[in-house]
């Protein structure tokens, strides 16, 4: 039989190999902004999960849970600013979008479309015209669509 004081060793080594290959059991992460490497895109893509929409803010996900209501589960987005490439739920204000794919991730019942969000300048091809742009010329394209064909825009800025 092994002796108590070696049996602990041994577990506790086999605990720290464990931990040093896969991490604490609950580790969060750290968010960006507390690392020192942490840039301003980091932190700008950075989202968390809230229990309504916010202004100035689009959505990449969704989920039913009891953390946003004391009768029930409630749909919980995961919310984040805007940035330029970001697949989103919803086409924020200053952005168009230049690819979609049909998701689960924007509805807790369903396929919804998502949105590859840019931020707009000249020569940038997109599925919509923004204030401030014209366009230069046009292209036919399933990317702007999950059922068909539509326009796609080169724009220009005026």
């Amino acid at each position: 039989m092994v002796q108590p004081r070696v049996r602990n060793l041994l577990i506790s080594v086999g605990a720290a190999a464990l931990m040093t290959v896969t991490g604490p059991a609950f580790a969060h992460p750290v968010p960006a902004a507390e690392t020192s490497e942490a840039t301003a895109s980091d932190v700008a893509a950075a989202g968390f999960w809230s229990c309504s929409l916010l202004p100035g803010y689009t959505f990449t996900n969704t989920r039913r849970t009891t953390r946003c209501s004391t009768s029930g589960l409630r749909t919980q987005y995961y919310v984040q600013r805007p940035s330029d490439r970001l697949w989103a739920c919803t086409v924020p204000s200053g952005f168009v979008y230049d690819s979609v794919q049909s998701t689960t991730r924007c509805s807790i019942s369903g396929l919804r479309t998502q949105y590859r969000v840019r931020k707009p300048r000249t020569g940038l091809w997109a599925c919509t015209v923004p204030p401030g742009y014209t366009y230069t010329a046009t292209q036919r394209t399933t990317r702007c669509s999950v059922t068909g064909l539509r326009t796609k825009y080169r724009l220009r800025a005026y």
